[in-house]
């Protein structure tokens, strides 16, 4: 039996192709279905088409997307604004630091220190500045070391620490003028202490009486004979000069206090302005201390009459 071959014609295998040409085929098909021009972010874009996975709604909304550059703008503008606050708190800070470099270290040392003790002293401030004062330790340093305190908290708003500073300062530098006053000056400021706010004509009384016994008569007498000399035996105590035992004259009184009315008195522009204030709180507090100007150059004013007029 014989065996029949068969042979089977098959058509020839194309060849395959290079491995290139088909990845390049495969990206431009995918890239033409998934990113192809038409279908890039647009407000327009067909609700049938399919969204980009991961990639919100919104995202394809130009309103949304305006929005957001607003957002960013506004972030931006906020950001420059803190960098220039803080850029004027710390030149701020380097100004207040500045003023004390024109004094020696040793006596900025000496000040801050000072002010520490008062500051600690709490109930016993008033003792520890009049100790200061006698021991002339109060100068125009300590007043600029307790402004520089004052200044950094204003500017923190450090509520109490304000409050605490202002009372301070004023303290210190009342006492500074008490001290560096003229006589004049400081029987004035005893007298307007005498002041109880009540009884104006007992006040009167008492400060008369103050000045009875501090100005010296001006009889040519009493002003050529002392209290206490025999003319007749030309026995008993020598005035010394008026330089030498630092009297004050009546004159002298008069004269000072009088200028200082013409210095503190305020014209009529200024009480106008002062008076026509709202209910704000600066209009408010603006007249309560212009009511007070005006009540105590009244009392002044009264003193002053009282020692022109005054009689032994």
């Amino acid at each position: 039996m014989e065996a029949n071959v068969l042979w089977l014609r098959c058509p020839p295998v194309p060849p395959l192709p290079s491995a290139s040409s088909t990845l390049q085929k495969l990206s431009t098909s995918h890239f033409s279905k998934r990113h192809s021009p038409g279908f890039v972010l647009r407000s327009s874009l067909s609700k049938e088409e399919p969204l980009i996975d991961g990639l919100p709604k919104e995202f394809y909304d130009d309103e949304w997307q305006a929005r957001q550059r607003e957002k960013t703008k506004e972030l931006h503008r906020r950001r420059q604004e803190e960098d220039e606050e803080e850029e004027r708190k710390v030149e701020e800070y380097r100004e207040i630091g500045m003023r004390l470099k024109g004094f020696p270290e040793e006596d900025v040392i000496k000040a801050r220190k000072l002010v520490s003790s008062f500051i600690r002293a709490a109930e016993e401030v008033e003792e520890k500045i009049e100790e200061a004062a006698e021991k002339g330790e109060l100068t125009e340093l300590v007043l600029l070391v307790i402004w520089n305190r004052l200044d950094l908290a204003r500017r923190d708003d450090e509520k109490d620490a304000i409050r605490s500073l202002d009372l301070l300062y004023r303290r210190v530098e009342t006492e500074i003028l008490k001290r560096e006053a003229t006589p004049a000056m400081r029987l004035l400021n005893e007298l307007l202490n005498m002041y109880d706010g009540f009884d104006d004509e007992g006040w009167l009384k008492d400060c008369r009486k103050r000045m009875v016994d501090t100005f010296p008569r001006e009889d040519p007498f009493s002003i050529l004979v002392p209290v206490g000399l025999d003319i007749d035996k030309h026995q008993g105590p020598l005035r010394p000069s008026l330089e030498a035992d630092n009297t004050l004259l009546r004159v002298d009184f008069v004269r000072e206090v009088d200028e200082l009315l013409q210095e503190v008195r305020p014209d009529e522009s200024e009480v106008q302005y002062a008076n026509a204030g709202g209910f704000d709180v600066e209009s408010v507090a603006s007249r309560l201390k212009q009511q007070e100007k005006q009540r105590t150059i009244r009392l002044v004013e009264a003193l002053l009459d009282l020692s022109i007029n005054l009689k032994w």
